[in-house]
């Protein structure tokens, strides 16, 4: 965007608001659709990290489909990708993984999905066989016990204690109840914002544990957590991984990345409220790390904030603080060309991932608008909320 579209952004749209841009997200779309064009993978939109389906027909065109976390995200892929896109003769997959299914909620699941993932034995053996009746393809998720993360354990299914997937132990003692014939594929997650190196060494010890299994099946779904559309990620490697499954065992290889989708997208337009100093220069703004950005906190992360630098790296450093009553509902620490003050807007980067999945109402916050910044340049709000959105979570 020139100097002048970020002015009127910024100036144009309420605050606090969420923007989107197509013509980015289509970029890292075509990132991946390469991937696919070279090696016949598979790959799929997690809508745990972006779910804004206005944009759903454009993902729709370049990826797969989509993989669900639940029925709701299920429910959203069939009926805004895979409905209109059928209507254009295009076939889209949804996929879907729960570490428990309801019952309540199964028949549905099966009207909406084509592709099962359980994450035990005792799961698959319950709803199995009406998902094979239905005709639908069934996986069960492993867990390979390789863990490639470091300080980050809230976000890493390898983690002892885990869970998420079946051990080999649990593999093979649920192999002694027949079981295995009800498997088309195996499906593993275990990356969080990761290269392909450590796809890589999680692969080894898929193979080293499930690999004589692997031969019997017709797909492996590599789960998500691949940066696959991060300046620098090693696209050659990932595309190795993908090759030696293929090669070694005639699969047909799944990925579902979130991030990657959206990754560098999306931006959180906020306003300055109030500037104080308590020992250092601190600025309240409209918008939430907790309310608006949780994982600022969860992860923790500092966001990319445009314009800014470093504390002391600007003549100006500031504290960036929500209005909420929680003492920790900080953004981060900023440094500025000069000083800030009430009315000031501030646009923070990469925040089309999670942030509008996972945001929340805590302390009555507004949730942000949501705006979509269309490939020719205009910008408009997509969805707004208010006081109604509030009050009927609650009643």
């Amino acid at each position: 965007m020139t100097e002048a579209e970020w002015a009127d952004m910024e100036r144009l749209l309420p605050t606090p608001c969420y923007v989107v841009d197509e013509a980015l997200i289509e970029e890292n779309l075509k990132i991946l659709k390469g991937v696919m064009d070279r090696t016949g993978a598979r790959i799929l939109l997690a809508q745990k990290a972006f779910s804004m389906y206005a944009l759903y027909p454009l993902i729709g065109e370049y990826l797969c489909g989509a993989t669900a976390s639940g029925l709701y995200e299920a429910r959203l892929c069939a009926e805004e990708m895979a409905k209109p896109l059928r209507a254009r003769g295009r076939k889209v997959e949804n996929h879907i993984f729960s570490p428990a299914y309801k019952e309540a909620e199964f028949r549905e699941i099966l009207r909406c999905c084509d592709h099962i993932v359980f994450n035990s034995w005792k799961q698959a053996e319950r709803f199995g066989p009406g998902a094979k009746a239905a005709g639908k393809s069934m996986g069960l998720r492993i867990n390979p016990e390789r863990s490639t993360q470091e300080g980050h354990a809230i976000y890493d299914p390898c983690a002892p204690g885990s869970r998420l997937g079946v051990t080999l132990e649990a593999f093979e003692a649920g192999l002694h109840r027949g079981s295995l014939q009800l498997l088309d594929g195996l499906h593993f997650h275990t990356l969080c914002e990761q290269d392909a190196d450590a796809l890589e060494a999680t692969l080894e010890a898929v193979e080293e544990k499930f690999g004589r299994y692997l031969a019997g099946m017709r797909w492996i779904n590599f789960g998500g957590g691949h940066h696959i559309t991060r300046p620098g990620y090693d696209i050659p490697r990932l595309e190795r991984c993908i090759g030696r499954m293929q090669d070694r065992y005639g699969l047909t290889v799944y990925l579902e990345p979130g991030e990657a989708v959206a990754l560098n997208a999306g931006f959180l337009i906020a306003e300055v409220l109030e500037t104080l100093h308590n020992g250092m220069d601190i600025a309240i703004l409209d918008t939430s790390a907790a309310c608006h950005m949780p994982d600022v906190l969860e992860m923790p992360y500092r966001p990319p904030l445009r314009g800014s630098g470093e504390p002391g790296e600007k003549a100006c450093t500031y504290r960036l603080g929500g209005p909420t009553c929680l003492a920790g509902d900080i953004i981060g620490d900023y440094s500025f060309d000069r000083p800030l003050k009430e009315g000031d807007r501030l646009v923070f980067q990469d925040m089309a991932i999670y942030s509008m999945v996972k945001n929340n109402t805590f302390n009555g916050m507004p949730l942000p608008a949501i705006a979509l910044r269309r490939k020719n340049g205009e910008c408009a709000i997509v969805k707004e909320f208010g006081y109604r959105d509030f009050r009927e979570r609650l009643s």
